[in-house]
């Protein structure tokens, strides 16, 4: 099994409006497939590791590897460039562009990328949507369709460029049960189908203990 995510001893201070130790020793491994849940009180760190984990954040100590690669200390460019080829990101909001199709939208990282054509990047943003079952939402704009669905596209969209890992922050903290439910069985279908690895932050403790491992995190620390 390889290892798709590796912390070493990462710490995290934020010296506004005084010195805060927000981050304290974290070191952890995701392996490839694998679905894990980080869980914790407001507060205790876990969106401000998922920031760091997805390399938008960069004032750290210690090591972040991605695909057994360190990537701590790398150019913003080179890190915007890793981020789009490897990681999705899905958001408890969506963040869609209302006025854009759905297909549009998912069809944005991949332009951005720049690795395939137009009309490549249209057929595989259509095989995304047709496996999460809303091909038919395609051409419809992206502020007509439902919560759920909305959600929905946003993970096409987070997958598009075929990235190692996904990353959560409470992306079900927004949806109703029957839609919360929805997604857990998209993720879990990914992990075992894709052999995607998917790391997410949720507040909701019955999704957490349906994933493969919850690291639990308290004060900075990661406790178990």
């Amino acid at each position: 099994m390889s290892l798709v995510l590796e912390t070493r001893n990462i710490d995290k201070h934020f010296y506004k409006p005084k010195d805060f130790h927000v981050l304290k020793d974290i070191s952890f491994k995701i392996k490839e497939g694998e679905f894990a849940s980080i869980v914790g009180k407001s507060g205790c760190g876990k969106s401000t590791l998922l920031y760091i984990l997805s390399t938008m954040d960069t004032e750290y100590t210690g090591e972040l590897f991605l695909n057994e690669q360190l990537i701590t200390g790398n150019s913003k460019e080179e890190l915007s460039r890793i981020r789009n080829r490897n990681i999705g990101f899905v958001f408890q909001f969506h963040y869609l562009l209302s006025e854009f199709s759905v297909i549009e939208n998912v069809m944005l990282p991949a332009k951005k990328l720049g690795e395939k054509s137009p009309k490549e990047i249209k057929q595989n943003a259509r095989e995304k949507l047709e496996m999460l079952h809303i091909g038919h939402l395609a051409e419809q704009k992206a502020s007509r369709i439902s919560g759920g669905e909305k959600q929905r596209v946003a993970i096409a969209r987070a997958l598009i460029n075929n990235p190692t890992i996904l990353m959560g922050d409470e992306p079900t903290g927004n949806l109703d049960s029957h839609n919360s439910e929805n997604v857990f069985n998209i993720f879990r279908r990914l992990s075992i189908e894709e052999g995607l690895s998917l790391l997410i932050v949720t507040h909701d403790n019955d999704f957490a203990q349906r994933t493969d491992r919850i690291i639990e995190m308290e004060d900075g620390r990661i406790i178990s």
